[in-house]
């Protein structure tokens, strides 16, 4: 197999090019390397045909791997054993503020979401209520859809013209970020800001959407903020935790705050530790483990705490989540040998419809690639599905006659009675005219008999409809309740078929615990998680007993999934194009070596360089590379030369900025020796090379890059398997991989961009084209 020479592009234009190349990641597959500058200004072009063939140059690398230069091994060796214990403690302190201030961003989101969805509600109850008994009822629709259309429009103008990246769960970019691809501004303070006003808007506006996911992202954003010990955004510096600015351990406090986030969405402090280790993080240790743990537990703790003084029970911490699925007792939920055959026949159901509602996504996504990509598009799209939202709910309660008796102890927070009797609800309105958790409750847990079995089917087939349309729309929201959502209602539903078919034996007579099966497998179809989702309906269920049941239900929903189509967060990272590498290298691929996988031929530095060729090599923007082997001096042959070390561009930037050159070195005596603090201040957002001004006469200075080089770089032979490139890549958390011959002479690089290339598809194993943005 020929080597592709051309797809020697490592580009890190997305962050040169300033905001006109921060939009959303989307994929220009034309031919023109470069748009018209009008096109570019405006960072969107109008036509985007979309081909999930390519491969996105746009993202970049984390270095998860230390730079092992003299500098660095200086501070090492300097640092004195209690140095080395003050730092652990710091970490412990920092994962310990990440655990505290994302429960209370989700205790913020939880209280203002409460507040303003309760008046929502009130106030269209108050008008159904008046206008059911004069007539004219199509104004409470109006005034429904307007209060819906209003808050999603707030929503959807803050992600779609001031934050893009924002839109969604933000559970894609998360995995990726810990996946080790550089997402552009996804971890900013303004995406935070942006991310908890939306998810506000977009609940409150009544969209088959909940707020879980999006914690998720708050909490990576809270951790990759608090870390730093300074905000880049706000230009403030607050002189902490300087030690860890760098990838390495921003990636590792990135996964605490993922973690915190699910455990202040779910209660569920184990199953926020196994969502990091399931779906993000490539590198994982026992103390890393332990600290994630700690930030689940306290943000837990913290959510708890606030939300006991909200509720005036000051130090009551019984419950735990913002989803809080309520005790399932075990008299009522009790399960038999038998009934585990049944369970496995709903995770299939499960497996189908989340495949069923991936397929419709996907190909909805595609749409909306092509040709909603204009932000008054965009909310005019939000806006259109707030007020169907509004208008399809009405309908179903307005032509629903399931009349339910209101008991003394029932949970309704809005019953309505419309056209029901005196001292009667409406059911569908139990579904529908409340928010999406409150609804997974009611169906759990309200007795047998308060919902009719077509009810229930009407519902399960609505919203698996509006859920599947909402998700991908310019707004901050989550797909975790909405699934939980349909799936307890057609659980529920095969409960009470059950229970009809058997004659109301005792053993069908509740139909809460085929609700919570129901749920799982539905979510577990669509998002395909399952030890971490396993744990987490375990712990916010709080009742063990149903650890084999969901358990054997999320395996054969993933089985039976997958065989037709990705998980719903996979299906959008590679509708993004972003070099994402899984837990192995494709299965038929010992036959690729890393001759035939590398770029090739390398742009190497000599020990000694002049600045000129520094300074054109990084203003070179047909090759945007992001790290140069360096190389023993070579008189300008272009046989490969002896691998000496390997240097980045980011480095690279930072000594030309502080002009590094051997000759001012020589005329002043008095010139600082750089530090590590000079490349920690400028991480993460380096100048780019256009910003640095170098004189004609400083072009013709030498730089020596011995000092600043990584001087043990990783290498492998030209002959390794790919398998065996990949193994390195990956468990190491690699951004460059050296790839040398016999001699120790550098041959090639590989990056992540080469082995994201190869996949598995229906075919054998299939190459990605790379393609620029």
């Amino acid at each position: 197999m020929a080597n592709i020479t051309k797809k020697v592009s490592w580009s890190s234009r997305a962050e040169e090019s300033g905001p006109a190349g921060e939009g959303t990641p989307l994929l220009n597959g034309s031919e023109q390397p470069r748009q018209s500058r009008q096109d570019s200004l405006r960072g969107r072009p109008k036509e985007i045909p979309h081909n999930e063939k390519l491969l996105s140059l746009k993202f970049e690398s984390l270095d998860y791997d230390n730079i092992e230069n003299q500098l660095f091994l200086e501070e090492e060796r300097r640092m004195s054993y209690m140095g080395f214990r003050c730092l652990e403690i710091s970490r412990w302190v920092v994962c310990g503020l990440i655990g505290f201030l994302t429960g209370l961003i989700a205790c913020f989101i939880d209280i203002v979401v409460e507040e303003l969805a309760g008046i929502k509600y009130q106030v269209v109850k108050e008008n159904i209520e008046k206008f059911t008994e004069v007539g004219g009822l199509s104004i409470s629709l109006i005034l429904w859809a307007v209060f819906n259309s209003a808050f999603v429009m707030v929503g959807a103008i803050l992600v779609a013209c001031f934050e893009p990246i924002a839109a969604g769960s933000g559970i894609p970019q998360i995995k990726c970020y810990l996946n080790g691809v550089k997402i552009p501004r996804v971890v900013r303070l303004k995406t935070l800001l942006v991310k908890v006003c939306g998810v506000i808007c977009s609940v409150v506006g009544g969209l088959a959407v909940g707020k879980e996911g999006p914690m998720i992202h708050s909490g990576a954003v809270v951790a990759a903020g608090v870390s730093q010990g300074r905000s880049t955004s706000l230009k403030r510096d607050f002189k902490i935790f300087e030690y860890f600015r760098r990838d390495t351990e921003k990636r590792d406090f990135v996964s605490a705050g993922a973690a915190a986030g699910v455990s202040a969405a779910f209660g569920a402090p184990v199953g926020g530790v196994l969502f990091s280790l399931e779906e993000g993080a490539s590198f994982w240790n026992q103390m890393l483990t332990w600290r994630i743990f700690f930030a689940s537990m306290i943000s837990t703790f913290t959510l708890n705490f606030f939300l006991s003084i909200y509720h005036n029970k000051p130090g009551d911490l019984s419950s735990p989540g913002l989803i809080n699925f309520g005790r399932f007792e075990n008299d009522s939920v009790a399960y038999n040998l038998y009934e585990i055959p049944l369970f496995i026949a709903m995770g299939a159901i499960g497996g189908l419809l989340g495949a069923l509602f991936n397929v419709l996504n996907y190909w909805l996504t595609i749409f909306r690639i092509r040709y909603v990509h204009r932000p008054c598009l965009q909310v005019m799209e939000a806006m259109l599905v707030a007020a169907v939202t509004a208008t399809v709910s009405f309908t179903m309660i307005y032509f629903s006659n399931d009349c339910q008796p209101l008991g003394p102890d029932h949970n309704e927070e809005y019953p309505l009675q419309l056209f029901c009797a005196d001292g009667e609800y409406n059911s569908m309105a139990t579904a529908f005219f409340n928010t999406p958790e409150k609804s997974v409750r009611s169906l759990f847990h309200n007795q047998p008999g308060t919902y009719n079995p077509l009810t229930l089917g009407v519902f399960t087939l609505t919203y698996f409809f509006l859920a599947c349309w909402t998700y991908g729309l310019a707004v901050s929201a989550g797909v975790f309740i909405p699934s939980l959502l349909i799936g307890a209602a057609w659980g529920r539903l095969c409960g009470i078929l059950l229970a009809s078919i058997t004659g109301n034996d005792s053993t069908w007579a509740n139909p809460g615990k085929y609700a919570l099966i129901g749920a799982a497998a539905q979510l577990g179809g669509i998002v395909r998680m399952t030890l971490s989702l396993t744990v987490i309906m375990v712990e916010a269920t709080g009742n063990v007993t149903y650890g084999l049941p969901i358990m054997l239900v999320l395996m054969t929903a993933k089985i039976v999934g997958d065989y037709f189509v990705e998980g719903l967060y996979d299906i959008h990272i590679k509708l993004q194009s972003v070099p994402f590498l899984h837990w192995e290298a494709p299965a038929t691929s010992h036959w690729l070596t890393a001759r035939e996988v590398m770029s090739s031929p390398v742009t190497c530095l000599n020990q000694i360089e002049k600045v000129g060729t520094i300074v054109d090599v990084l203003s070179n923007t047909s090759t945007n590379h992001n790290g140069f082997p360096v190389v023993a001096q070579v008189a300008g042959s272009d046989e490969p030369a002896k691998l000496c070390g390997l240097i980045l561009r980011s480095q690279l930037i930072v000594l030309l900025k502080h002009k590094v050159f051997m000759e001012l070195a020589r005329s002043r005596l008095t010139q600082r020796k750089l530090q590590l603090k000079d490349f920690r201040d400028a991480y993460p957002r380096f100048p780019p090379i256009q910003s640095i001004h170098v004189s004609q006469d400083e072009r013709e200075c030498m730089m020596d890059l011995t000092e600043f080089m990584n001087a043990t770089p990783y290498t492998v032979p030209q002959e390794t398997s790919l398998p065996r490139v990949f193994k390195l890549f990956r468990a190491l958390g690699l951004r460059h991989l050296v790839v040398v011959n016999d001699e120790n002479k550098v041959v090639g690089l590989v990056t992540r961009k080469d082995l994201a290339r190869y996949h598995l598809g229906k075919h054998g194993l299939e190459e990605l084209q790379l393609a620029q943005t």
